[in-house]
């Protein structure tokens, strides 16, 4: 009879561990099906203006990668329309949700006050882990010229440099550069770009315009995102 007692009590034990373990692998599966559904989290930190104020242009250093640019004059808000542009194309993509503006906002400034010594990457990922950002997007405006002129006449061109990283919060790589730099030219300047042209309905392009132009040629190399 004790025997009897005994066995079914191993049994009972054994079913209660199964079951246990059984709902614990069921419990994680749901909860990472979960992560998984849920749309990637990126904090794009505010586009600096990094240009020149000669006329001549200059030479300007990217902050994370080192790589020397062109740069110009910035017109009013240059940095703020190229981070406007960049965000609606990247809201375009499926399951990316930005993180809020301001609380990326204060979140960067008060870690780039604390982390003076440190590198710009640096003071990036640490932002990126404190948003709990799966990826942070850091740009720089090098030249914003406004044309000076009409449609179809021009006295200057519009012209516009602009550089942007993509870098992953979980291991701190870079994994993505979008680099863009253009002077719109008339067909008698550089018949080599009659596509660019025409692809700007055939006439003059304003720095907005040309910067949409830009971002649309950046994203086809923007990486397949995972969490």
């Amino acid at each position: 009879m004790l025997i009897f007692f005994r066995k079914r009590l191993f049994f009972a034990a054994a079913f209660i561990l199964v079951s246990f373990l059984a709902f614990s692998i069921n419990a994680q599966a749901e909860e990472q099906s979960k992560d998984q559904k849920k749309p990637l989290q990126i904090a794009v930190i505010p586009f600096q203006a990094l240009g020149s104020d000669s006329d001549h242009g200059g030479t300007v250093i990217c902050p994370i990668c080192g790589i020397a640019s062109s740069s110009g004059r910035i017109s009013k808000d240059g940095e703020k329309i190229v981070e406007e542009i960049f965000i609606k194309d990247l809201l375009a993509l499926k399951d990316m949700e930005l993180i809020s503006p301001d609380k990326v906002e204060s979140v960067y400034k008060r870690i780039s006050v604390e982390s003076l010594r440190e590198s710009s990457l640096d003071v990036l990922k640490k932002a990126g882990h404190e948003l709990k950002a799966d990826y942070v997007a850091a740009g720089y405006v090098y030249r914003y010229a406004e044309r000076v002129g009409y449609r179809f006449s021009t006295e200057r061109p519009a012209s516009v440099v602009f550089e942007i990283h993509l870098i992953d919060s979980g291991n701190g790589n870079v994994i993505w550069r979008g680099f863009f730099d253009k002077t719109q030219k008339s067909l008698m300047e550089d018949v080599f770009q009659i596509s660019s042209f025409f692809k700007g309905g055939a006439k003059w392009l304003t720095a907005r315009q040309l910067a949409e132009q830009g971002m649309s040629e950046v994203f086809k190399t923007f990486p397949d995102l995972q969490r």
